[in-house]
């Protein structure tokens, strides 16, 4: 099989695209809050502040800088990968492979990849996401997610050994990679630890594991209406927020507010993690190219996942604000050789992208313990 070469990619949207976007927006219907709307989520008056602002959004100037950085496509098989290639001006700099999650893009890890100018930093678009076509055939699950990044960090950029970070929906893709390849990861990041499935919770004895678990369930009604919308009737959804600009950006922005490290009530409070025109990046990004359906394919492609392995090689564990009181005792059952573990006193969901100088000097120091950087 001849090995995969990847090409240059830039972004270019097109004008008409743009000012299709900024006729729709002009004509946005908004509604009124709900009277007794969850206090943590979006308002109506935040998201009419940030349509405004998308109408005046210099898409131009957000897309040069994104094309600063390296952009390739490559085809592997029966998908189409965008990723973006940071490489550090020494040849034998540590390698990291950067994943994201839904609701967000490649762009949202660039902050945290600009920061590690001593790795080489790889940081893809999951297939159906932002410039990465959809597989062309079969189911999307996690499996098939790891062996494709797998694929791209070996048979395309020809790097035998990487560390490995994932978030959201590839949590589990960041634990399968090194679960299933401990010859190629050198060590796992990990900022959302392993989820036991439910027939290994049944079997936990451990007060604080069972107790976190019994809060994530209490909470399942209040906080997963998007996740069984998404899973059970993808495309009726999607056909909504495809068409409309302001129903994308209100469904992506509320879960950068409920999940992001912002205080209860105040869903401007999100943009002292991630800032506006971050925001306003991420939701172009998705209606430019006409994603957020394919993007909704984990969640309902993905199901009845076999259990994770245990993971053998070096882990460095930081548990993020949402999940404060996720259980050591779990991760040093899944983690077999835990260098790291410790709750971050700032980062939510998105840590990455929240706190990248923080998650970038965590990264250094898993690395120097590795032996792969230099001690200071």
């Amino acid at each position: 099989m001849p090995t995969p070469v990847a090409q240059p990619f830039s972004i270019d949207v097109p004008d008409e695209v743009l000012a299709d976007l900024r006729d729709r927006l002009a004509r946005t219907r908004l509604l009124p809050d709900s009277p007794g709307k969850p206090a943590s989520g979006m308002s109506a008056a935040y998201l009419a502040e940030l349509i405004a602002s998308w109408r005046q959004f210099d898409w131009r100037a957000r897309e040069r800088w994104l094309n600063e950085h390296p952009q390739y496509l490559v085809d592997l098989g029966d998908v189409t990968v965008h990723f973006t290639h940071l490489r550090s001006a020494r040849d034998d700099a540590p390698v990291l492979l950067v994943m994201h999650g839904w609701p967000h893009t490649f762009a949202l890890q660039l902050a945290f990849a600009d920061l590690l100018t001593d790795f080489h930093v790889v940081v893809p678009s999951l297939p159906g996401f932002a410039f990465s076509s959809p597989y062309r055939s079969g189911l999307l699950h996690n499996l098939r997610l790891a062996e494709t990044m797998h694929r791209l960090m070996t048979d395309v950029l020809g790097y035998d050994r990487y560390l490995t970070y994932g978030e959201d929906v590839t949590a589990d893709v960041n634990d399968l990679l090194a679960a299933t390849h401990p010859e190629s990861v050198r060590g796992v990041i990990v900022t959302h630890a392993h989820f036991p499935t439910m027939a290994e919770r049944a079997n936990l004895d451990d007060p604080p594991a069972i107790a976190f678990f019994e809060r994530l369930d209490a909470e399942r009604y209040a906080m997963s209406g998007y996740a069984h919308e998404q899973g059970t009737r993808p495309d009726t959804l999607a056909i909504g927020l495809n068409d409309s600009p302001a129903g994308l950006l209100g469904w992506i922005t509320e879960k950068l507010v409920e999940w992001s490290d912002t205080p209860e009530g105040d869903p401007r409070g999100v943009e002292r993690r991630i800032a506006r025109e971050r925001i306003l990046t991420e939701a172009t990004i998705y209606w430019v190219t006409q994603t957020i359906a394919s993007s909704f394919r984990p969640y309902f492609e993905a199901r009845a996942e076999p259990p994770i392995p245990p993971v053998a090689i070096p882990a460095s564990v930081h548990i993020q604000r949402h999940e404060r009181d996720n259980p050591e005792s779990v991760a040093r059952a899944f983690y077999r050789d835990l260098r790291t573990f410790e709750r971050l006193d700032e980062g939510g969901h998105f840590a990455v992208a929240e706190v990248p100088a923080a998650m970038a000097e965590r990264t250094r120091a898993f690395a120097r313990e590795l032996g792969l950087l230099a001690v200071v």
